[in-house]
């Protein structure tokens, strides 16, 4: 992240070049209402430049009121050191989506910007602030964006609540990780954050959204190993058993399946063997874990145990995840009626060694 070395030209007299062309824009918008209504978009920005540079006469600003445009970050700038970002709405409230988290498109050496808001609806009006107090949350679209709020009150922004400084986040070579620490910290049981990740490693997401019955039998297939791996969950009987693994199933593979419980359940009970032992009225869901078991081992050797730790939510090692993931499995479905018949432990033990 480049630092600028410029001196700090005076926040004082810049602060009043703001409140004056603010104020300036305000009685433009009583006096001028309908053709101000038209300036959305981009179509404000040279409108303010040209205004905020009349203003910047006979002051240290004099001349050195730029436009910048296109996608750079912000959209006009001063004494190369200043920035202003412009947004409007044509809502009647004060809120919209606003810039990436990363700031790649930043203009070079601008330090402080400032955000200039215009709600083109009656009334018109327009508002300036710092940029970093009204950045109240962090929301995704194609990519991680702040989210403004010019109502915001003091000490709610993001930066409050994440406990890092806009100035010292903005810097950071990885400033998604301390927000996806906070969200994560907020999240509550079966909940999941989608997109973002402060792993680099992290699996990404397919751009296209899938339906389950488009998909081969193949990719079923592993989709429903990797689900037994990763939610033992769902060999209990608790009501939100399927939850996690639907959520997983839209935001890290981009799959929507409308009967999730059907995957696992569907088919009834029926006898089986294993080891010479006849089974009586096995559950479908266990009917599936027993006959996929060398795959599922196959899948938790090559997961990390870092990964399963994740999922399972508990400290596992590469030495005894098989085991762990075992004890799991089995814990979950004590409480399940149908399956009290079946040793579990002794099953799964004689099929995975």
């Amino acid at each position: 992240m480049i630092v600028s070395a410029n001196p700090d030209p005076s926040r004082s007299e810049f602060d009043l070049l703001l409140r004056s062309t603010v104020l300036e824009l305000n009685i433009h918008a009583k006096n001028a209402s309908k053709e101000v209504s038209t300036l959305l978009g981009r179509k404000l920005e040279p409108y303010v430049k040209d205004l905020m540079s009349e203003k910047a006469k006979g002051t240290p600003f004099e001349g050195s009121i730029e436009l910048i445009g296109g996608q750079k970050f912000p959209d006009i700038i001063a004494k190369k050191y200043y920035g202003i970002e412009v947004k409007t709405t044509t809502q009647n409230h004060w809120k919209t989506t606003g810039n990436s988290v990363l700031e790649g498109t930043r203009v070079e050496n601008i330090e402080r910007i400032f955000m200039l808001f215009a709600k083109l609806s009656n009334p018109i009006e327009f508002r300036c602030r710092p940029y970093e107090d009204v950045l109240s949350e962090v929301v995704v679209t194609h990519s991680p964006r702040y989210l403004i709020d010019m109502n915001l009150e003091e000490g709610n922004t993001i930066f409050d609540k994440i406990e890092v400084a806009y100035d010292t986040l903005r810097k950071k070579e990885n400033p998604i990780k301390p927000i996806v620490e906070y969200y994560k910290s907020k999240l509550k049981p079966g909940e999941e954050l989608w997109w973002m990740d402060a792993d680099d490693n992290s699996k990404p997401s397919n751009l296209i959204i899938r339906i389950w019955n488009n998909l081969s039998i193949k990719e079923r297939y592993e989709l429903k190993n990797r689900a037994m791996v990763f939610f033992p969950e769902l060999f209990g009987n608790g009501s939100d058993k399927f939850g996690r693994f639907a959520i997983w199933l839209v935001t890290r593979e981009a799959v929507v399946c409308p009967n999730i419980r059907d995957l696992f359940t569907a088919g009834g009970r029926s006898d089986c063997i294993i080891g010479g032992v006849t089974y009586r009225k096995v559950p479908r869901i266990f009917l599936n874990l027993f006959t996929s078991v060398p795959a599922i081992i196959e899948v938790i050797k090559q997961t990390s145990a870092f990964e399963l730790s994740e999922y399972w939510e508990t400290r596992t090692t590469n030495k005894t995840k098989i085991l762990d993931w075992i004890n799991l499995v089995v814990e979950n479905s004590k409480k399940v009626q149908d399956a009290r018949h079946l040793n579990i432990r002794e099953i799964l033990t004689e099929i995975a060694y």
